[in-house]
């Protein structure tokens, strides 16, 4: 009979993979969220101050990039050795 010690596979992921993983998710969603931004009182009226915001076009970009970051990051982080 084979131990089941000997053929356990160690977890790909730990609880600190997992939790930047949830981190990153959490920014992604704050950047996608700015990105759609407000609307305009009357939908007739081009508002181009609106549209082209900066939170729009510079800072939700930025965001959802570094969540992307941070999510490579978790992917790749190896588990700390006891």
């Amino acid at each position: 009979m084979v131990n089941k010690k000997e053929n356990s596979i160690a977890p790909l992921f730990t609880k600190d993979n997992y939790l930047w993983m949830g981190i990153g998710a959490v920014i992604i969603a704050l950047g996608m969220f700015l990105m759609s931004g407000g609307k305009n009182a009357d939908p007739k009226v081009f508002d181009y101050k609106v549209v082209y915001s900066t939170t729009r076009v510079t800072i939700a970009p930025i965001l959802v990039i570094l969540g992307l970051l941070v999510e490579v990051y978790a992917i790749f982080k190896k588990p700390k050795q006891a």
